[in-house]
């Protein structure tokens, strides 16, 4: 421990009155009442409330099934504090469609700190959005979770790093008696998505040894875009000026007309794509080519995904006063997602001999051509585990807790992806026969026979010519920490209460592509370098709960957290400050006020100069000088691009405010109010080539796509153009193409966001109508607002349609009902309204209701059938056409139903 600030800080904490945090959430029984000593996420002093100074919301495990969600993600994202979107498995070409990750308060899914059992996890190996990184939630097997914990607001004086927008902390179960076993098969009304599911919790205790274990299977078949009536069409929503992107073409590189095709022409591929394969013109171009309705029928909105999920954990009394513990969780997915098809283009431009003028070929392979829809899909087989091992326990007869306890959490996916090899060319235009001299450039040529061109390929030629390659992706996080709580003296009020944390660290992660792509063996694809890194973690912190008087009650928290990487040292030092005051005994009035910090992510710090090229990127410019609307503009193109990581950045600073009340009168009914204030300063930023082409476009035209105002001038505008490389605009071929992307991170971002949480619970018990509990949540965000660099133009987004990213309203609530063997429940959300997919308004808000029915079958045995999406509606946005509704915010699934079966073995009821 290099760092003379974290050295005095730890000597302090040793020599304090064995310096510790509170024991860790596993221990927190599943019913509390106020006299018991409880641990909720956000502190780690045991209280004797569940209510503290800042709002915490619980989500039971029993709750998932019950309210007809599909996942534990799928009832993380209904949870109203989650305001932001998320590029999931329904959004289409991501970098990161195989992980399931959170957007609290919109601030992105990396100012999140998820936690299983109250400990950090690995973090998913591949960068989202191919910059930041975050925590995978689909590897949590819901059979074995307790509870979920949710704190919203910054807790890095208690957890450190990460914890800015909030903290999300999943508690595993740790005792469970006898065995249970559920089964549970499902599907979808509209066809695909055919699902089965396999749980297995047992446990039980055996003298000083007690333990709880827990399997989970689960086998999901995908659903296509061609499988919803509301995806199926590209052009039924259109206006006859939006056609589909051309699936054969050959065009005229200068003027960018297409060329008629030859003979037969579309008619002699007719029978590709099912029958619809035809002619279309696009009306601001002369010349037609071959394209489908269906153009995007064969892409996955829900990934085909198989799971094996298992928990473990173990506890041995070695004595009256120590506990050994030991838990072990394993992860197994196997996931495919079918984003596009096998799409070959020429060189830019190519002199073809066997017509005698320039050209430009495209060619997108349909499912008959290459062996079915699914073989070009993308593939991920990943591997996570989580081992945890420990004592724990009181020193003597005293009321003082420590904890010691290990953990190690890998991740491991490896991606394979269908590419072509570089032999391509050869295959469609023959060997090169030279060069060209055109207006006084030289272009290389070809003997390129159009007919050729429009022969159907075979499954066995495209074997010849393509491969999957193979990239190996991992992260790692292991961490040793010591703490012990309890009370230091004894005060007027009450007992001074402390914990503190002593905890050394580390993590790193290592992207290996495959080695072809150095050697040259792959079309287009060149320089993969190895990305990796590692950087190890300090950190010391204290907290105390202070009664000031009868009624009054403080915390404070704080924390210094040191890192060491790449022969950089970076630091910092957090604090915690709360208050609760209790007028009288159902009021409660709390605040907080909390400073927090987020070191950079490990891609922006580590990641190689890596070039390649990014498929299929539209260029927001050459649209907006076209008159193209973005969401169909035909003008995309692969872009080469130039990435790297910087080890100068600097940690984010954060700050957060929280003020508010709980009012529990009493008879089963409590409500509370919260307003929160988020400021980060510092944040590091690398805008994704899509938002750096955006930006361009509004700097190069001086104005926004609402019209706004632009300075060209201003730094951020200086910044986009300067990452954008184009071809001069009076070139001959490709005017204004661009010709690279230069991305890098830098700690430039200032962005704020505030607004307000209300909830509200009413359990009652009737005599003849049976039990009933009540939720209801609620969120507004009353702004949000982000600027790139200082005196830039501040971007609103909430109330600005061309950047807005936050649902500005969303609710949800439930109604539980139970009695006699029967139970029920009803689950709705709403979200709030979002801009159009084309910019020109905000769409209405949008209602999802989910719901079950349960009976038990004796005193082992239980039936369900749950619903999600009870009314089968859909978000539908006709605005811009395709794909008829905001695939970045919603799902098009519709109505899905399961109906589970469970039963207890051993002696007792079920659930153990």
């Amino acid at each position: 421990m290099k760092h003379t600030a974290f050295r005095r800080t730890a000597l302090a904490a040793a020599l304090l009155p064995l310096l510790a945090f509170a024991q860790d959430d596993t221990q927190v029984p599943a019913q509390t009442n106020q006299l018991e000593q409880i641990t909720v996420t956000g502190s780690r002093i045991p209280r004797a409330q569940v209510e503290g100074p800042a709002p915490v919301i619980t989500i039971k495990g029993s709750d998932i099934d019950a309210g007809g969600f599909r996942s534990v993600f799928d009832v993380l994202t209904q949870v109203t504090q989650n305001t932001g979107s998320v590029q999931g498995e329904d959004f289409g070409s991501t970098f990161t469609p195989a992980a399931n990750v959170l957007n609290l308060r919109g601030l992105g899914p990396n100012h999140t700190l998820v936690l299983v059992n109250g400990h950090r996890v690995a973090d998913y190996p591949i960068a989202y959005n191919g910059s930041v990184n975050a925590v995978d939630l689909a590897n949590i097997p819901s059979v074995m979770i307790d509870r979920i914990e949710i704190l919203s607001g910054s807790a890095s004086a208690v957890y450190g790093s990460d914890a800015i927008a909030g903290v999300v902390n999943i508690v595993l179960k740790q005792q469970h008696e006898g065995l249970d076993v559920s089964v549970r098969v499902g599907g979808t009304q509209q066809g695909g998505g055919d699902n089965q599911r396999v749980q297995l919790i047992g446990g039980g205790s055996w003298g000083d040894l007690s333990g709880v274990f827990g399997l989970e299977l689960t086998q999901r078949e995908p659903i296509f875009y061609g499988d919803r009536r509301l995806t199926d069409s590209y052009t039924r929503y259109t206006t006859p000026d939006d056609v589909p992107a051309p699936i054969l073409a050959i065009r005229d590189p200068v003027s960018r007309d297409y060329y008629d095709l030859p003979g037969a022409g579309c008619d002699a591929l007719g029978q590709l794509l099912d029958g619809s394969l035809t002619s279309f013109q696009n009306p601001r171009y002369d010349g037609s080519y071959c394209s489908s309705d269906h153009y995007y029928s064969n892409r996955t909105i829900q990934t085909r995904k198989k799971l094996a999920n298992g928990y473990a954990s173990l506890h041995y009394a070695l004595n009256d006063t120590t506990e050994l513990f030991a838990d072990a969780l394993y992860g197994f997915s196997k996931i495919a997602t079918t984003v596009r098809a096998p799409a070959w283009s020429s060189p830019a431009a190519f002199w073809n001999e066997a017509t005698g003028r320039l050209e430009t070929w495209t060619r997108v392979l349909t499912p008959e051509e290459i062996g079915g829809r699914e073989r070009s899909a993308r593939t991920f087989l990943q591997h996570a585990t989580d081992f945890t091992f420990g004592a724990r326990g009181t020193f003597g007869a005293s009321d003082w807790h420590y904890e010691a306890s290990a953990n190690r959490s890998d991740y491991v996916s490896d991606q394979g992806i269908s590419r072509f090899l570089a032999n391509v060319d050869d295959f469609f235009l023959g060997p090169q026969t030279g060069t060209h001299e055109f207006e006084g450039d030289e272009y290389p040529s070809y003997n390129a026979d159009p007919a050729q061109f429009l022969r159907a390929v075979t499954p066995e030629q495209f074997r010849s010519f393509s491969t999957y390659t193979r990239e190996r992706d991992k992260a790692w996080t292991e961490n040793v920490s010591f703490s012990v709580n309890g009370d230091l003296l004894q005060l007027p009020a009450g007992p001074l209460g402390f914990a503190g944390v002593v905890e050394v660290g580390r993590q790193g992660y290592r992207n290996t592509p495959d080695p072809r792509i150095d050697a040259g063996a792959i079309w287009h694809v060149t320089g993969a370098e190895t990305d990796f890194g590692t950087r190890d973690r300090y950190a010391a912190g204290f907290e105390l709960n202070v009664p000031i008087f009868s009624q009054l009650n403080a915390t404070l928290a704080g924390r210094h957290d040191a890192y060491s990487y790449a022969d950089k040292d970076i630091s910092k030092n957090t604090y915690n400050l709360g208050l609760e005051y209790r007028p009288f005994e159902s009021l409660l009035l709390r605040s907080t006020y909390a400073t927090s910090f987020r070191a950079p992510d490990m891609n922006y710090l580590f990641a190689r100069n890596t070039t390649g090229y990014i498929p299929s990127v539209t260029d927001d410019y050459q649209c907006r000088l076209s008159g193209q609307p973005y969401d169909s503009c035909d003008i995309f193109y692969n872009m080469n691009f130039a990435q790297s990581g910087s080890t100068e950045l600097l940690p984010e600073r954060g700050k957060s405010f929280t003020y508010g009340l709980v009012w529990s009168p009493g008879g089963g009914f409590d409500v509370s109010l919260d307003y929160y204030r988020i400021r980060i300063r510092d944040e590091v930023t690398n805008l994704d080539e899509n938002q750096i082409l955006a930006t361009e476009a509004d700097c190069l035209l001086g104005e926004a796509q609402d019209g706004t105002p632009i300075d060209r001038d201003s730094q951020i505008c200086r910044d986009a153009i300067a990452r954008v490389v184009r071809n001069p605009a009076d070139a001959a071929v490709n005017p204004n193409q661009v010709t690279n992307l230069l991305l890098s991170p830098v700690n430039a971002a200032t962005e704020r966001t505030h607004g307000i949480d209300l909830a509200a619970n009413y359990r009652i018990a009737t005599d003849g109508y049976g039990k009933f509990q009540l939720h209801a949540g609620y969120t507004h965000v009353l702004g949000h607002d982000y600027q790139q660099f200082p005196g830039d133009p501040v971007r609103d987004y909430l109330n600005d349609l061309a950047y807005q990213s936050d649902w500005r309203t969303k609710v949800d609530a439930s109604v539980g009902w139970s009695r006699g063997n029967w139970s029920a429940t009803i689950d709705g959300t709403r979200w709030g309204r979002i801009p159009k997919n084309d910019y020109s308004g905000l769409r209405s808000a949008y209602t999802l209701f989910n719901g079950s029915v349960g009976y038990d079958i004796g005193d082992r045995a239980h039936v369900m059938l749950a619903v999600n999406n009870l009314r089968n509606s859909s978000p539908v946005d006709k605005s811009a056409g395709w794909p008829n509704y905001s695939a970045g915010w919603y799902d098009a699934y519709g109505r899905q139903w399961w109906l589970q079966f469970d039963y207890h073995f051993g002696a007792g009821k079920k659930g153990g």
